[in-house]
């Protein structure tokens, strides 16, 4: 009995062995004390914070032609760092006008006063819970980043995010503030037949429960914020800004036609599209002065 036995326990320790071979390595401790922002990296059922080691280092004064949307939400982080009542926070709008750029300043801007971002991709929503357990001890203050936020019908993320931004007992965090970008107003799709729900009853509107639900989500998000296309002038003035910034910035007038010719070939007057700009023409000027050399 004794040798059957012993076989029996050889055997089972061999398929625990080769059992622990097939689990997935631990997650990593987060880097707290040597990073300021992460991204949530998913593989499988697990997560951990990645910590990003380049992080974009644009600053408030950076962004030009965005003043109102620069000081609501500047005010809105120092109240949330100052432990005050702060609101989630959507930024909507048109491409490349600094939305992304705007909550990445701030990082850089309140980092030294225990601000920290960590970026979570849409498909990623389902794992907010393990989030938010590791940052609930911590002392430091979260903006967790969505960027280019937007739903389908029925995508899981959506009551995710939805039970976050409720601020529901058993995930609400005095150190964490939902922060989303987004094209899309109400973040989600938003089809003609939904409209034709809408009911007009002794002079009162009453929407359909699709665009109910549309409408839902985006009003959870406290300060809310739109991005509009700049015009001719203010392209101008971010392209000098930027063209300053490389060390060209008078060479405006020489630059002024090609700045809105690139503009318009690309259909976008944005900060985007001006710093691009910019850059295209302090490296063509350089490669020029390098090469009369």
């Amino acid at each position: 009995m004794e040798p059957q036995l012993n076989n029996l326990i050889d055997r089972l320790d061999n398929l625990l062995d080769r059992a622990e071979r097939l689990l997935p390595d631990p997650s990593p401790p987060p880097h707290w004390k040597t990073a300021n922002a992460f991204r949530w990296q998913r593989q499988g059922n697990r997560g951990w914070l990645q910590p990003i080691t380049h992080a974009d280092t644009i600053r408030l004064a950076d962004l030009i032609g965005i003043d109102r949307q620069k000081n609501a939400v500047s005010r809105n982080v120092r109240q949330f760092i100052s432990g005050l009542p702060a609101n989630n926070i959507l930024l909507w709008g048109s491409r490349g006008t600094g939305k992304s750029s705007l909550l990445k300043a701030l990082l850089n801007e309140f980092s030294d006063q225990g601000l920290r971002l960590i970026e979570v991709d849409r498909n990623d929503l389902l794992q907010l819970p393990e989030i938010l357990n590791l940052v609930a001890e911590r002392p430091e203050k979260f903006l967790l980043f969505c960027d280019d936020l937007s739903f389908e019908k029925d995508d899981p993320g959506y009551k995710a995010l939805k039970v976050v931004l409720d601020g529901s007992l058993t995930v609400s965090l005095d150190n964490l503030l939902v922060c989303a970008t987004s094209n899309r107003r109400h973040l989600m799709p938003e089809p003609q037949s939904d409209n034709l729900a809408t009911q007009h009853e002794d002079g009162e509107i009453h929407f359909g429960e699709s665009v109910e639900e549309r409408i839902s989500l985006s009003d959870r998000f406290g300060l809310w914020l739109a991005f509009h296309p700049f015009n001719q002038d203010e392209y101008l003035q971010i392209v000098h800004h930027w063209l300053d910034h490389y060390g060209h910035g008078d060479q405006l007038t020489e630059a002024r036609e090609l700045a809105l010719r690139w503009a318009l070939t690309r259909g976008s007057r944005s900060g985007r599209t001006a710093w691009q700009f910019a850059r295209d023409w302090a490296g063509s000027q350089a490669l020029t002065d390098q090469q009369q050399r």
